[in-house]
């Protein structure tokens, strides 16, 4: 009796593994599609079958919960420190008309027109590094969409390479999707085993 039923404990828990472990390996194989001929029925892996919707599933979901281009940009600019861009600039316009300037100019002359362009340059830098940065963030946040270049990324992926990066992810849950797999299996067995003896 007792054995009967340890019986189809083992093999309700060994198909349940094998089924667990094919299930697995059916997520990714086969890559290239295959015809079975008598039924004429086309079967593939379901992530090679369904690649670019899960890309552009994958994409949309980073851009939307996970990171934009906005998030990004807003990261950057924390740290943006605009007296520091306004003194480089400063120094570079400075030495560039210290060096035009004409030598037969006077002294004095030449101390005036460095001072008048310093003035000019210190009113109008500020605003015109703010409208730069607005006019790039805004191009930037039109034209790059972190979604659109996930997804491009992902389907550029190897598809046996995706492969092993998802197990590499994932290596312990699937493990125990499979030893799941068998003990589920072995608990079936036990019930059938029990119902055969009692019917």
């Amino acid at each position: 009796m007792w054995t009967r039923i340890a019986i189809l404990a083992f093999i309700g828990g060994l198909i349940g593994w094998i089924t667990n472990v094919l299930a697995i390996k059916l997520i990714f194989r086969p890559i290239e599609p295959i015809c079975i001929p008598v039924i004429g029925y086309q079967f593939q892996g379901l992530i090679p079958k369904r690649r670019n919707e899960l890309a552009k599933s994958v994409g949309e979901t980073i851009e939307r919960e996970l990171i934009s281009i906005e998030e990004v940009l807003e990261r950057m600019l924390e740290n943006y420190d605009k007296s520091e861009w306004m003194n480089t600039i400063q120094y570079k316009i400075n030495e560039v008309v210290s060096r035009k300037i004409p030598t037969f100019l006077p002294r004095n002359i030449k101390e005036l027109i460095i001072t008048y362009v310093q003035d000019i340059t210190d009113q109008e830098i500020g605003p015109a590094i703010d409208e730069i940065i607005a006019k790039v963030v805004n191009k930037t946040t039109q034209s790059v969409k972190t979604g659109e270049m996930v997804e491009q990324k992902i389907n550029e992926l190897d598809l046996e390479q995706l492969e092993k990066i998802v197990i590499n992810i994932a290596t312990r849950e699937l493990k125990q999707i499979e030893r799941l797999g068998g003990v589920l299996g072995f608990l079936i067995g036990v019930i059938q085993g029990i119902i055969i003896l009692y019917i």
